[in-house]
This record gives C-alpha cells, sequence and structure tokens, in this order.
C-alpha cells in the first residue's frame, strides 16, 4: 500500500526518523504496521506459551480492577449523597453535582488515554487515583454548593482516566486463552458500586437530616462522612499501585515505539515474577519483522524525558486515524464510539439518580432515608453476579464461524444484556409498590453489569496496542460527553422535588430504557467479532 502523502514528508523530517524506521509505514487490515504485527503475533505466542498466566497477571488484576471500582465509588457516590446535599446547600438544582462529575471526567478520559499512546501506560495507571482521593475528600469539607461542584469535577478528571487505560494494560500481558479474565475485572465495577452502597447507608441513615427544614451542617455529616471514607480509600488503592507494586510498561506499547529491548526486558522481568523463563531474544523479535518488511525497525531505549519530548513533538492524529483506515475498521470503530456514547447517557439517566429515583416512585408510602439506601444496598449486591455471568457466557464458542452473517461471543452476550436492560427498565416506570420498584431495579442491575462486563472487554480487544489507548480514549470520553445530558434531562423533565413537569412522569427513565435498546441493536451490527482471538 502506498504510503500517505503526509507519512513521507515525515520521513523526510529528521524529527521523525525515530518513528518512521519502525513503522514501515505500510500498515494491515488492523489498523497496524507490518512490522508490528509481526513482532505483536510473536510476543503473543511467548507470553501463552513460555510466560503463561501466573503472579504478575493476579495482582495486575488486582490494581487495575481498584481502578475500574475507583471509577463507580465515585460515579455511585456522587449519585448516592445528592439528596443530602439538596437538603443542606438548597441548590436549585442538586443535579448539577453530577454535571460537574461528567466534565471532568470527559477531561481526564481525554487525556490520560491519550497519554497512554503517547508517553505510556505508567503514568496514567500511577497517577490518576491519588488525584480523585486528594480532591475527593476536599469535596468532604467544602461549605457550599458551588465549591463542592468545582472539587467534583477536580476528582473526575483523575477518575476519568482508569478506564481507557486499566483495562488496556491488563489486556496486554493476558494469554490469548486468558483474555476473558479481562471480561471478569468487570466484576470490580460492580463490587465498587456495592461498596459505595456499604459505606453511605449507614453513615447517611445515621448522620443526615430527614428533610430540608432547618438542616445543619451539624446534623447532616453523612454525606461528608462518606466522601472521606471513599477518599481515604482511594488513596490507599493509589498506594498499593504506586508504591507496592512494581508496575511494567505495556511490552506492546514499548514495540509500538521502537523500544524492543525494553520489551524485552519487561517479558522477562514478568517471566521471573512467575516462576518462569522466556527464551525469546531481541534479535528473534527484530528477526520476525525483518522476515515480513525486510527491515527489522530500531532498537532505542530513552529515558522518560525523551519519551515526553518525542511524544509531544510528534503530536498528531496519527493515533486516530489508524483506527478508520479500513472500511471495516471504519465502520467498527464509529459504532463502538457510538454505542459508548448511548450508553454513556442511559446509564447516569438512570444510575446517577437511583437514590432520588428509589425515594420518590412509590407515591403512596411515607420515604425513608433507611429504606432507600437499604434497597440501593441490595441492588448493588446483584450486580456483581451480572458480571461473573457474563465472563461464563462471553467466550462461548460460535456456531458456523465461517459464515459472514455469524453471530456470538461478545456481540450477542452484549447485545441480550443491553436489551434486557431496556426492557426492565421500562417495567420500573409501571412499578406503584416498593417491591415492585426493588424487583425490577434489581434485574436491572443484574443485567447492566453484564452488559458493561462485555463492553469493557470488548472495546479494548477490538483496538490494537499502538492505537489502543487513543480508541479507548474516544470512547471513553463520548461516553462522558454524551453523560453530561444526563442531568439536563433530569432537569428538565422533573421538578427540584422530583415530580413530574408537563406530565412527564418518569422521563429520564423512558429516555434511558430506550436508548439501551438502540444499543443492542447496533451492538449485532458490529463486524468485528473479538471472541477466541488475541489481541494485537
Amino acid at each position: 500500500m502506498a504510503a500517505p502523502a503526509a507519512d513521507v514528508e515525515k520521513k523526510m523530517d529528521p524529527q521523525f526518523e525515530e518513528v518512521s524506521s519502525v513503522s514501515e509505514m505500510s500498515t494491515t487490515q488492523e489498523g497496524v504496521t507490518a512490522a508490528y504485527e509481526a513482532k505483536s503475533t510473536l510476543i503473543n505466542e511467548y507470553i501463552e506459551n513460555e510466560i503463561g498466566f501466573g503472579r504478575y497477571q493476579f495482582q495486575l488484576f488486582f490494581l487495575t480492577g481498584l481502578g475500574w471500582a475507583a471509577d463507580n465509588i465515585w460515579l455511585q457516590g456522587v449519585a448516592i449523597i445528592l439528596p443530602q446535599i439538596k437538603n443542606e446547600l438548597h441548590p436549585s438544582r442538586v443535579e448539577f453535582a453530577t454535571m460537574s462529575l461528567f466534565i471532568g471526567l470527559i477531561v481526564g478520559a481525554s487525556v490520560w488515554g491519550i497519554l497512554a499512546d503517547l508517553i505510556g501506560r505508567r503514568l496514567s495507571f500511577n497517577i490518576t487515583l491519588f488525584i480523585a482521593a486528594v480532591f475527593g475528600i476536599a469535596a468532604g469539607g467544602a461549605n457550599n454548593f458551588t465549591t463542592v461542584c468545582a472539587l467534583i469535577a477536580c476528582l473526575g478528571f483523575g477518575v476519568g482516566g482508569n478506564l481507557p487505560v486499566d483495562g488496556a494494560i491488563f489486556l496486554e500481558i493476558l494469554p490469548k486463552n486468558q483474555q476473558w479474565w479481562l471480561t471478569l475485572l468487570s466484576v470490580w465495577w460492580a463490587l465498587g458500586q456495592l461498596f459505595a452502597s456499604l459505606v453511605a447507608w449507614p453513615l447517611i441513615s445515621n448522620f443526615s437530616c430527614a428533610d430540608a427544614s432547618n438542616c445543619l451542617k451539624a446534623d447532616n455529616k453523612g454525606w461528608r462522612y462518606t466522601l472521606y471514607v471513599v477518599g481515604g480509600v482511594t488513596a490507599v488503592m493509589w498506594i498499593l499501585r504506586y508504591i507496592v507494586f512494581d508496575m511494567q510498561e505495556s511490552c506492546k506499547y514499548l514495540v509500538a515505539k521502537g523500544r524492543d529491548e525494553e520489551a524485552i526486558e519487561v517479558l522477562q522481568h514478568i517471566a521471573r515474577v512467575n516462576g518462569k523463563t522466556m527464551t525469546l531474544t531481541l534479535e528473534t523479535l527484530q528477526g520476525a519483522a525483518k522476515e515480513r518488511t525486510g527491515e527489522p525497525g530500531v532498537n532505542t531505549k530513552m529515558s522518560t524525558y525523551q519519551v515526553v519530548r518525542n511524544a509531544f513533538s510528534s503530536f498528531d492524529l496519527s493515533h486516530v486515524t489508524p483506527l478508520f483506515s479500513t472500511r471495516r475498521l471504519a465502520i467498527n470503530t464509529s459504532i463502538t464510539i457510538m454505542l459508548w456514547g448511548l450508553i454513556g447517557l442511559a446509564y447516569p439517566l438512570f444510575n446517577g439518580f437511583i437514590t432520588l429515583y428509589l425515594s420518590t416512585q412509590v407515591k403512596d408510602q411515607e420515604s425513608s432515608t433507611n429504606r432507600t439506601y437499604r434497597d440501593y444496598s441490595i441492588i448493588s449486591v446483584l450486580g456483581v453476579p451480572g458480571s461473573i455471568i457474563a465472563c461464563l457466557v462471553v467466550d462461548y464458542t460460535r456456531k458456523n464461524q465461517g459464515s459472514k452473517f455469524a453471530m456470538g461471543g461478545r456481540k450477542l452476550t452484549m447485545a441480550l444484556s443491553t436489551a434486557l436492560t431496556g426492557i426492565f427498565l421500562f417495567l420500573f416506570t409501571t412499578s406503584k409498590t416498593e417491591n415492585a420498584v426493588l424487583g425490577f431495579s434489581l434485574a436491572s442491575g443484574l443485567t447492566q453489569n453484564a452488559m458493561y462486563g462485555v463492553l469493557y472487554a470488548y472495546t479494548p480487544e477490538v483496538f490494537p496496542a499502538p492505537h489502543r489507548g487513543t480508541g479507548d480514549a474516544l470512547c471513553s470520553a463520548f461516553n462522558r460527553i454524551c453523560g453530561v445530558l444526563a442531568p439536563v434531562i433530569k432537569i428538565v423533565t422533573t421538578n427540584p422535588d422530583g415530580t413530574a413537569v408537563g406530565g412527564t412522569a418518569n422521563g429520564p427513565i423512558f429516555v434511558s430504557a430506550t436508548l439501551f435498546m438502540v444499543a443492542s441493536i447496533l451492538m449485532l451490527l458490529l463486524p468485528i467479532e473479538t471472541a477466541g482471538k488475541a489481541a494485537l
């Protein structure tokens, strides 16, 4: 394939000498260079046959899982404390707190995801939770609603980098036959919600005002205690990730940057931690590229300063355009980004205000703070098996895999769980009793976590490692951008007290359910199935 004009110009510029010598300029149908594909395929073979799944991957599963848990802990944590913030600080619309969080998440997902492809995965992995912990704890001490929103936006910037980065880090060191662990990683998302609910239930039930009349700070410290506890736990997560665990840079990121010698050192380190011996050498790795392209690529070893300087001196759309380099990739990337956007709006429309819905849905019963948070905790518990169910069924061998129209694996599991989520939310709007509200909430919680389990696995798998961080960042950023619309829809369709505006009862939930149904149809149209394939 002929090199694009822009790439030819870069070849002639000494500034891009290192990059061009690695890339070989020709790309495969997967959107990567032939040299990289050859090296990545060889690395996958050695990971599966010699390194295996061992102690290093177990530790990484735990620590990347903490990042996923932190993301949902803070998303749910903000949702949990909305009624108490409303009672004490008397904002015109408490939904602006959720909007602030999503603004921070948008910036965080974009910045940290793109940096993962520019200067490596380690920076995002090591710093995001620290930022979230500092600003989360600070938010607990805020004395007015504006300050609360500003600090929540800052913690969102920190925690927003976890989803697009942590999944990529974990995937890139998994053997092909163990990639189901990436689906199981989503159980941490469900555990994050469960943790937030179990922390908030006793604190808010025992240290909160019953209503907005004469609600003083001294009588309403439950939501502040909740932020302090969650922020402290996030700080402990950061210590475990940054200080305790010896995190290695992604070997596939290093290969993509032409740093083959460092990639070999990383693989040897992981093999030692797993108690294995790896025989892959630098000569063998570069020989695979030379056999494929005629050129072995460069082998460089750079300092952190050199990595940062080179990354930003050559910053362009080189990590975006490969995601659309072929018709098949372009369609799949576009639908994947669209799915993240639809779900990014649908999920918070219900879950971002779930405590408000639980306290106002049943009109003929007196609302109870303890009952609301009890029900929320029960819903959170059932989210955990949803992720496990998704893990069990997602890698089933599809029938007729040779058929152009074969469906199954990740796509079918994802589409089915998403459609069921929409159905259960439609049924939620018909609920007239406490048991019905709880029942349909439980069902939707189960299917939502199953859906997320597959989506979180499929997305990094479908993007090749050289551009995985950017692809994940685009999805995550669009997810958060659409999420900003959730509080807008909630504000437009409901009064501050939760009652309907102009007969639009359950308007936000209707919109959420409809978006889930649309997303389930789009999932079946994805042209790429990743089940049973090693990630490049």
